[in-house]
């Protein structure tokens, strides 16, 4: 609750700060300022009309800060610990509710407005701004311990949310006590400038975070420099405008604690790239090769080197393991591939390891891939041990790439073009890809699929998630498709939503994985006997996956759509 002074009547004496009663026949006008200052309890540097303008421009400044450091901790927590709609209703409606405290506990110190907003908006651009660096580092370095640090990135994702939320709920009614210090008007008027200034600035910080702070800068560098920011427009403005509402010592106490501030964040910068290195080993081992961000996603590449096996993590989700990726690419694809297959569609798979595998059967005339990320596509090309391991597929003549969403792509694909559609996509717990599991994209795949057409999908782990399986398996058929589901089997393993914590995980993560074979009329789950022999696959191996798999079966279940989906967590 933000307390606004009432105006004075017209022709009245504005009330003035009792520290400033000596100076009551100058008003504000001396200083260098300039101009008719009446109605101002300060002594300003610049005109009555420049000073407003230029809190309302900090306010507008320190707006943009905050929503980064809001979006900053809501795009890491979802690419640390899974699910973006969990990770931002944390995020959100903790932050809201500090906000409501922070602006309470803020009309404590009005009475010393100017020296509390320095001291806060030094406050916040340390925690904002090494917000992203604290929660990554217990994320890379406590990982794999198990225990009550399982519950780390969490616990300090709430307590950066709150403490944010705190500072930014504090500023408004500071800001609104030094605007009408400046010069006094009607409530509504100051109330509707400061939200304006405010709104404004949220929604320039809103469109930089993703547009340009995220590309050219990356998470930690993006949201240091913007603390930077913040450090420099609060204690600015503070110094600057309302240095004569400071005590000599609170001057003092906050150009040190700006220059602090501005230290910790400037070194933090100047060591990010190191400190992403050292994260980046502490996650995925010493053996880390190639590191990037695409305008998608972060693609590392590890291994390959000293008979290390090859890893692919797709934002810290481990994709593809060399030691078993034939296992579960001959499970995705083979079974698929008894019948017609001339022409054959891959949704994902821009490693090129399922087109590799569509490949190897003989009448194959066009696999097209629909790949969202460009940039695995240059690697599966181009990396030395990951188009080695793909061999070279996406080099075919017969292969042609996409790169679109699938979703989107099958919306103006032609009717019955495909004897075959590989589902190669990522697991449907994870937020974004929930509308590639859903009835409608279902309905997609089967205008597409020619009359005998058979449709794969990746439909996740079958006995660590039954739920998740068998919620694709209902989609599938209130899509109007028959369903045959299988397994590869194996010891169960739990959806890998962020980096692999141990070696260990790494070589179980794709152990468990399910499968669903789709069709208009009732598929036939075998291999194709003039196609291809698989080496860990047969059709005695089929059968008992799909046994093992109906063990588990969850009946029962509704089917996800667009509008209410059913995987999140």
């Amino acid at each position: 609750m933000i307390e606004l002074q009432a105006p004075a009547p017209p022709g009245s004496a504005q009330p003035r700060d009792r520290r400033r009663d000596s100076d009551s026949d100058s008003g504000s006008g001396s200083g260098g300022g300039g101009g008719d200052d009446s109605g101002s309890s300060l002594r300003l540097p610049v005109r009555q009309g420049t000073g407003r303008f230029l809190v309302l421009a900090g306010v507008f400044v320190c707006a943009a800060c905050g929503l980064v450091y809001e979006l900053e901790l809501v795009a890491l927590a979802a690419y640390l610990m899974g699910d973006s709609v969990t990770q931002a209703s944390v995020v959100l409606s903790v932050m809201v509710f500090a906000m409501g405290i922070g602006s309470l506990a803020a009309k404590r110190l009005r009475r010393h407005a100017a020296a509390a907003f320095g001291a806060i908006e030094a406050a916040l651009a340390l925690v904002g701004g090494c917000s992203a660096m604290a929660l990554y580092a217990v994320f890379a370095w406590t990982g794999d311990w198990g225990g009550p640090w399982a519950y780390g990135p969490p616990v300090l994702l709430v307590v950066f949310s709150l403490a944010v939320g705190l500072l930014i709920g504090a500023e408004v009614p500071l800001l609104m006590e030094l605007i009408q210090r400046i010069r006094r008007q009607d409530a509504g008027g100051a109330v509707a400038d400061l939200f304006a200034a405010d709104y404004v600035g949220a929604l320039v910080g809103g469109l930089a975070f993703p547009f340009l702070l995220l590309p050219f800068l990356g998470q930690l560098t993006g949201t240091l420099i913007t603390g930077a920011v913040n450090t420099v427009v609060g204690g600015a403005l503070v110094l600057g405008l309302f240095r004569q509402d400071l005590t000599r010592r609170a001057r003092r106490l906050l150009i040190v604690a700006n220059l602090c501030v501005l230290t910790v964040l400037a070194s933090a910068t100047v060591l990010v790239d190191d400190f992403e290195r050292a994260a980046r080993h502490a996650m995925y081992g010493s053996d880390v090769r190639v590191a990037l961000r695409t305008d998608v996603q972060e693609v590392v590449l590890t291994g390959d080197r000293d008979a290390r096996s090859l890893g692919l993590f797709l934002d810290g989700r481990l994709r593809v393991s060399s030691r078993d990726e034939l296992r579960y690419h001959e499970a995705l694809v083979h079974p698929a591939m008894t019948g017609p297959h001339e022409r054959v569609l891959v949704l994902g798979g821009g490693d090129g390891l399922a087109a590799r595998e569509v490949l190897r059967h003989p009448g194959v005339r066009r696999v097209d891939v629909v790949e969202l990320d460009a940039g695995v596509v240059r690697l599966a090309r181009h990396d030395p041990a990951l188009s080695a391991l793909n061999g070279h597929a996406l080099d075919d003549p017969r292969v042609r790439v996409t790169t679109e969403d699938a979703f989107d792509w099958l919306r103006g694909a032609p009717p019955a073009a495909y004897d075959v559609v590989v589902s190669d996509l990522p697991h449907p717990e994870i937020t974004a890809s929930t509308k590639l599991y859903s009835q409608e994209f279902y309905g997609l795949n089967r205008s597409v699929l020619a009359p005998g057409g058979r449709l794969v999908v990746h439909a996740g782990q079958v006995t660590s998630r039954p739920e998740t399986y068998w919620t694709v398996e209902s989609t599938l058929r209130s899509a109007g498709f028959r369903t045959v589901p299988y397994g590869t089997g194996g010891r169960p393993a739990g959806l890998v939503t962020g980096p692999a914590r141990t070696p260990a995980d790494t070589t179980r993560a794709l152990r468990d994985r399910g499968f669903i074979l789709a069709a208009r009329t009732d598929p036939e789950l075998r291999l194709d006997p003039s196609g291809p022999r698989p080496r860990t696959l047969t059709d005695n191996s089929l059968a008992a996956g799909a046994r093992a798999a109906e063990r588990t079966r969850v009946p029962g279940l509704p089917p996800s759509t667009l509008i209410h989906p059913r995987y999140a967590r």
